[in-house]
């Protein structure tokens, strides 16, 4: 048996808790039947920590984050924490974790599944076999620059002010990291700017295009955001990977969620530098959010964060096998027409967040034999 994995699972709020707990059961299943086992560590994030200790993540939890191989998050928020100060607010405690990390890389896949190509709002020959991955720089940009702030002008004015900063070695990591998943893909890199109105916008295509050369396998070309965003939702199959900024990769993944049909069935994966002992920081989530109005009612789509921990197994633990066999379980149970509510169509059968995470190991045990 492989040495076991360490994970930290912070499970967060809303629908976070239901979901990842599915994914506890996977590992648990995991330990049984394949050649694995998790050693798995809880923690707090966003409002439960904040509830527990007055902020949305602690330094105990950071240190955990760092000794382990790698973290599962299900999601943070929700409205009874609107009014606490911006930096104790949940999703404070999200962006710190990414930046004690320095996990600079978001991947985002956008896959049609072909059992659900009717929930999405687009025509079926537009989305049938998309599969596109946005990667987003998370460490940067406008959510990190300095200056920002709120103050008054000497007329009494008052504005508020955010900074869009990036240095080259923050681009050309993550557009590194995009000409190689080009490399593994199909071959085609698309990355995103503003560099008809945005001084970083012309810096950004500047560092990816002298990068280019190093990697003369792969087709580059550039396009403006708002366009991106057009071409998505026009004709997404003509993308394959695109990279962007830490603001435009957070519109544009939310658009490629879209395409699909379901926020419920996309994982994302964090990624750091590899370190001195070959261990790369991760951490993996669902896209979707807390979802506040489904919370404790046993709805929520667990085949995000189900999937997300598949991502796990292939970027931190190298188990591709293991990747592959959760993902194909999950297209065979939707291949079923079992679904949660957030993708039932007429004809399908709808189950709770349990009984869903319940039909992927049975479809695990049927595949193992």
């Amino acid at each position: 048996m492989l040495a076991n994995k360490k994970l930290l699972v912070l499970a967060g709020d809303g629908i976070g808790p239901e979901v990842m707990s599915q994914v506890v059961n996977v590992t648990e299943w995991m330990a049984k039947k394949r050649t694995v086992s998790f050693d798995i560590a809880q923690g707090l994030i966003g409002g439960a920590c904040y509830d527990a200790h007055g902020c949305a993540l602690t330094d105990e939890t950071v240190a955990d984050a760092l000794s382990v191989d790698a973290v599962m998050l299900g999601a943070v928020g929700g409205p009874q924490w609107d009014g606490v100060a911006r930096e104790n607010r949940p999703e404070a405690g999200l962006l710190r974790i990414r930046k004690e990390l320095d996990l600079y890389a978001n991947l985002r896949p956008a896959i049609a599944f072909d059992a659900l190509l009717d929930a999405s709002t687009l025509k079926t020959d537009v989305i049938k076999g998309l599969n596109i991955m946005i990667l987003r720089e998370l460490t940067g940009g406008v959510y990190f620059g300095e200056p920002r702030g709120t103050d008054v002008l000497p007329d009494g004015t008052r504005r508020g002010f955010d900074t869009q900063i990036y240095t080259d070695g923050e681009i050309e990591r993550i557009a590194r990291l995009g000409f190689e998943m080009s490399q593994k893909s199909r071959g085609k890199l698309t990355s995103v700017d503003k560099a008809n109105v945005m001084e970083s916008g012309v810096f950004w295509r500047e560092i990816v295009t002298n990068l280019h050369k190093d990697y003369s396998d792969v087709e580059l070309s550039h396009m403006y955001a708002d366009n991106c965003a057009m071409q998505m939702v026009r004709d997404p199959k003509q993308f394959d990977v695109i990279v962007t900024d830490n603001l435009f990769g957070d519109l544009l993944s939310d658009v490629a969620a879209m395409l699909t049909g379901s926020l419920g069935m996309l994982p994302s994966a964090s990624l750091g530098e590899v370190d001195e002992s070959g261990r790369r920081r991760a951490l993996y989530e669902p896209v979707h959010g807390s979802a506040p109005d489904i919370a404790g009612q046993d709805m929520a789509n667990p085949l995000a964060t189900i999937l997300s921990f598949a991502m796990c197994l292939r970027y931190s633990f190298d188990m591709m096998d293991d990747a592959s066999l959760i993902e194909q379980a999950v297209q065979n149970v939707l291949n079923y027409g079992i679904r949660t509510g957030d993708i039932m169509s007429e004809g399908m059968d709808m189950v709770s967040t349990t009984v869903m995470g319940e039909a992927v190991i049975n479809e695990l045990e049927k595949m193992t034999g």
